[in-house]
């Protein structure tokens, strides 16, 4: 399992165009091989994290460079973000407890 971290802040101005490109990665991301999980949390400060989970580095770096994603990526840097910071992880141990 391979755990991506994006943290990120949200520049001011594209509301309408970041939520639709937004919308169109998580749909285009969940139909990848190897997807596991998306969600994204807000904290008070404004800052956002994501965490994504592919099944391996292998169909993390499928998603990473697919076209579209990449097309994401560059508009993200020139306008969607103010900042952001990816971690890519590998999962050690994985356990958990559930009522």
């Amino acid at each position: 399992m391979v755990v991506i971290i994006f943290r990120s802040r949200l520049a001011a101005g594209h509301d309408d165009e970041y939520e639709a490109t937004s919308k169109r990665m998580i749909e285009l991301a969940s139909a990848m091989p190897g997807f596991v999980s998306f969600k994204t949390f807000a904290a008070p400060d404004w800052e956002r994290v994501s965490i994504i989970e592919f099944e391996s580095e292998q169909t993390a770096a499928e998603w990473r460079n697919h076209p579209e994603h990449k097309q994401a990526q560059r508009r993200g840097r020139e306008a969607f973000y103010d900042r952001y910071s990816i971690q890519v992880c590998h999962e050690v141990r994985s356990y958990g407890f559930e009522r």
